[in-house]
């Protein structure tokens, strides 16, 4: 069963790029930066980073902490969406949409277009090499400024055609309602792109209310 689901051509629409990194680019992206991570054996590593005893969606986003320190420099980016590429097009994944948000990647001074720009590389390659198709979503954060989420709708606008797909939402969401971050998603629908949004994981159906009426 395992080989034939193998060789069946797949999409992959939910991917995270800061949740996919393989346990050996952690640590050798970490080497390279002096950066702590709970251990330097893939497979410990690989076991440290599951979230099984997380009691809500803010305890489970707490792991990407770890990953996003290591996605600070254009060329730990242009890495890992090659690798994920990579990832996907030996599991046969045809086509491949990669969602993250670019705000987060620049605390080390990373330039906003920038952190688009590395990943965008190492899809390319990736596309080149292995034959797959893919494409970059740019999310919003519930818990950070809507104008933030403003900066990143005109950021997935202004890549329009050029790799990024379309606009996300995502973040802790309880106290943190979409319907504060809806002049984003309307940026990008005036502008013929898609959208689409995290809702009722940790808020049940009013947040899902909010994301078929304000955000879309």
């Amino acid at each position: 069963m395992r080989e034939r689901l193998h060789r069946l051509p797949k999409t992959e629409l939910h991917v995270h790029l800061d949740g996919s990194l393989r346990p050996q680019t952690m640590i050798e992206l970490a080497a390279e930066r002096g950066l702590p991570l709970p251990s330097s054996d893939p497979d410990e590593l690989a076991q440290a980073m599951l979230a099984r005893d997380a009691q809500n969606l803010e305890e489970y986003l707490d792991k990407f902490r770890i990953t996003l320190s290591l996605m600070q420099h254009a060329n730990a980016m242009e890495r890992i969406a090659y690798e994920l590429a990579e990832d996907n097009a030996r599991e046969n994944v045809r086509y491949v949409e990669i969602r993250y948000s670019p705000i987060l990647h620049t605390r080390q001074g990373m330039p906003l277009t920038e952190t688009v720009e590395a990943p965008l590389r190492g899809l390319q390659r990736a596309e080149a090499e292995f034959g797959i198709r893919t494409g970059l979503i740019i999310c919003g954060i519930r818990n950070m400024d809507p104008a933030t989420s403003r900066d990143l709708a005109d950021l997935t606008v202004a890549f329009k055609g050029r790799g990024v797909v379309a606009f996300d939402l995502a973040g802790a969401e309880y106290n943190y309602p979409a319907k504060k971050h809806k002049d984003a998603f309307f940026t990008v629908i005036n502008k013929n792109m898609a959208t689409t949004i995290h809702a009722g994981e940790a808020y049940g159906p009013e947040s899902i209310h909010q994301a078929l009426h304000y955000c879309r």
